[in-house]
């Protein structure tokens, strides 16, 4: 490996490799070079940089792997060491997939990746495209959410490092399921960013998470060199599928092409030679498709963005609230304008950010598996007080009727860990903040951020207790026993369901109407229809056959002409 960094901000390097400390000479743009080039290194060496006169050697900004924790020296990787076994693997296309989002350490007891790479026949039979990995690039402590990472491209060694991820993406592949990477270069986090000491890696300013990241200003090509080497990296040397790219609206870049357009014509080029689809997901706050607009269309180019109306309106469509930005989605209509148009607001008024909010969708033009949506995911779960689950809350045939419209939709379904089988472990925000500063002021943040929602605040869990990461580990046994079996049969009913009836897969959007005073939705796509009865009366509904049911009052199979579905249940049926 090469042993250059870049460090304009110091007037003198050294290496700090191993045992030995090694002179470094400056070359062109704040690039620092050693002044004799070191002798075969072995893989897993602890090596560091040593700026102006300070003792302490610092990782690498572009690390492969901190085995001693985010503080201390790099180690390194050699990524071509792995005998890969996925050569035959050709990929596969977001359209028509199911995404399935995890977090490393909560998923298994085990908290690691290969404890995730035991659990892939339990994906598959979900019908899962892929895997979506929520951060596991370097943080300081052992439990995070991984949002608080500092070392993009190291892989956060208590769950295994780097050589377990490339054994996870490997096994994921040979179970034909690709892999999505959820990377965060909006912001870095609180503790181990060394990155200002080496160069003007940010700017000023803030957004809700940190200082903003450097797109712009002096320097910034070599930032965002760095970002566009890593989101290559684990597409290239990890095999990765594709990138969730994190809160991109917190990306401040007023270049003449946006660090989202650049990323996305380098990984069209990468895709291009490795011959396989990459994909790129942004996670939006804007409800603007100009993210998922085709270049040459003005747009950004990328290839899916998240929907968080759909999430918002089936929620309070099912559990009723309405507090904070649930409020404008209280009427069942808000649901039936999400399915058709794929956001409630395109340019409407957001009660909740006290100002018009969106842009129209191209529902003639986009196809609708460019919006991915979800009933839960790592966020709407994990940013309640307790990381309450809507299976706390709702019974077996209403969590059905959740995963009926988020299957049965025409956007990209995505998935939340435990969620197929209405898990009754919370999944909630848990830190490990060696410092006590950075815990105190996590928790006081957490309550401001309530105060906002309306919760209580005497409900909040302390992140920083261990027990609050403990609670959130998924309990596997649960799986196969009672109510929990049952939602697992209905989620798998619906995976097969997606691979016999090509409707269900079909791009163009569907058409959805409601009987707001009844409590009623149909959704059609194609030949079936998805009902939906959230009134308090039995609603006859015609049907050649049920294909599925929430409940077992309405059986599977063959039907006269109708069948009358009872509160608080959904079918889906061929008319």
């Amino acid at each position: 490996m090469t042993f250059d960094v870049w460090a304009p901000r110091a007037s003198r390097v050294r290496l700090s490799l191993g045992d030995e400390v090694v002179a470094m000479s400056p070359t062109s743009g704040g690039w620092w070079t050693p002044a004799e080039e070191p002798g075969p290194v072995p893989d897993g060496t602890a090596y560091g940089y040593l700026l102006d006169d300070d003792p302490v050697p610092l990782p690498d900004p572009r690390s492969r792997r901190q085995p001693d924790g985010v503080h201390e020296r790099s180690a390194t990787f050699d990524p071509g060491g792995f005998a890969w076994t996925d050569q035959g693997w050709t990929g596969r296309q977001l359209a028509g997939a199911t995404v399935y989002e995890l977090h490393v350490g909560t998923f298994t007891p085990a908290g690691t990746l290969d404890g995730v790479a035991e659990r892939l026949d339990h994906l598959a039979s979900l019908g899962v495209g892929f895997v979506e990995l929520m951060p596991v690039n370097a943080f300081n402590g052992v439990h995070n959410w991984g949002y608080d990472g500092v070392l993009w491209s190291a892989v956060h060694e208590p769950y295994g490092g780097p050589a377990a991820y490339q054994r996870l993406v490997d096994a994921c592949h040979r179970a034909g399921i690709g892999v999505i990477q959820d990377v965060v270069y909006n912001h870095l986090g609180p503790s181990g960013n060394y990155l200002p000491r080496f160069g003007p890696y940010l700017k000023e300013g803030r957004n809700t998470w940190g200082d903003l990241v450097n797109l712009d200003e002096e320097g910034s090509a070599e930032v965002r060199r760095l970002i566009l080497d890593n989101a290559l990296m684990w597409l290239r040397d990890f095999h990765v599928d594709g990138l969730r790219l994190d809160a991109v609206h917190a990306l401040a870049d007023t270049s003449d092409m946006h660090l989202l357009e650049e990323l996305a014509c380098e990984v069209e080029a990468l895709s291009t030679h490795l011959n396989r689809p990459l994909a790129l997901i942004a996670e939006s706050d804007l409800n603007d498709t100009r993210m998922v607009t085709p270049r040459e269309g003005g747009g950004y180019g990328l290839d899916a963005q998240w929907s968080d109306d759909f999430h918002h309106a089936v929620h309070s469509a099912l559990t009723g609230e309405t507090e904070g930005y649930y409020a404008d989605f209280a009427p069942l209509g808000a649901l039936e304008k999400v399915l058709n148009r794929g956001f409630l607001h395109d340019g409407t008024y957001s009660s909740f950010r006290g100002r018009p909010h969106g842009r129209p969708v191209d529902t003639e033009h986009m196809p609708a598996w460019r919006l991915v949506v979800c009933a839960q995911n790592h966020d709407q779960i994990g940013n309640r007080a307790r990381g309450d689950r809507t299976a706390e809350h709702l019974d077996p045939s209403l969590l059905l009727c959740a995963a009926l419209l988020t299957l049965g939709s025409p956007f990209t379904p995505m998935l939340f860990q435990g969620e197929e089988w209405a898990a009754s472990t919370p999944f909630a925000f848990f830190t490990s903040h060696p410092e006590p500063e950075l815990a105190v002021a996590t928790a006081e943040g957490r309550l401001a951020e309530f105060e906002r929602m309306g919760w209580n605040p005497e409900e909040v869990l302390d992140p920083q207790d261990p027990a609050t990461y403990q609670r959130s580990v998924l309990q596997w046994e649960e799986a196969a026993t009672g109510q929990h079996a049952q939602v697992l049969a209905g989620y798998q009913r619906l995976a097969a369901l997606r691979r016999e009836h090509p409707e269900l897969t079909d791009p163009r959007f569907g058409h959805a109407t409601v009987d707001e005073a009844e409590g009623r939705l149909t959704l059609h796509r194609g030949r079936l229809a998805i009902r939906l009865n959230l009134g308090e009366q039995e609603w006859p509904v015609p049907a050649v056959e049920v294909l599925f049911s929430t409940t077992e009052s309405v059986p599977v199979g063959p039907a006269r002409s109708e069948v009358l579905l009872p509160p608080g249940a959904g079918v889906m049926t061929s008319d």
